[in-house]
C-alpha cells in the first residue's frame, strides 16, 4: 500500500518561484531521482511564507531516504527554504467512494 507524504517548508516563496522558472532542469533531475526512489505523484502549492509538497510514494522509507539525502537537503535550502526542519506528515493511502 502506498503512502501520502505532505511536506510543509517555511521559507522565501519568491525565491522558490524564481527557482521554478530559472532552475527547471534541476527540478527535473530531482523528479527523476524521486521516481527512481519510489515517488508516484508529486505536486507543489505555495502559501503565505511556505511551500507545500503533496506526494504519493511507494513506501515511507523510500521517501525518508530520498528526502534525507544531503544533496536533496542542499537543494531545498538553495531554493528558499528556512533552516528550520519542515513539517512532514506521512499516512497510508486508503480508497474511498468519493475519490476522483
Amino acid at each position: 500500500m502506498s503512502v501520502l507524504v505532505v511536506v510543509r517548508v517555511s521559507g522565501d516563496t519568491t525565491t522558490f518561484q524564481k527557482a521554478l522558472a530559472n532552475r527547471a532542469d534541476e527540478f527535473q533531475d530531482v523528479a527523476t531521482r524521486a521516481k527512481q526512489a519510489g515517488a508516484i505523484h508529486h505536486r507543489f502549492g505555495i502559501g503565505d511564507g511556505f511551500v507545500l509538497a503533496v506526494d504519493e510514494w511507494e513506501t515511507a522509507e523510500g521517501f525518508e531516504q530520498f528526502f534525507g539525502d544531503p544533496q536533496m537537503q542542499e537543494f531545498v535550502a538553495s531554493i528558499g527554504a528556512d533552516p528550520a526542519p519542515p513539517q512532514i506528515t506521512i499516512c497510508e493511502v486508503t480508497a474511498s467512494p468519493d475519490e476522483f
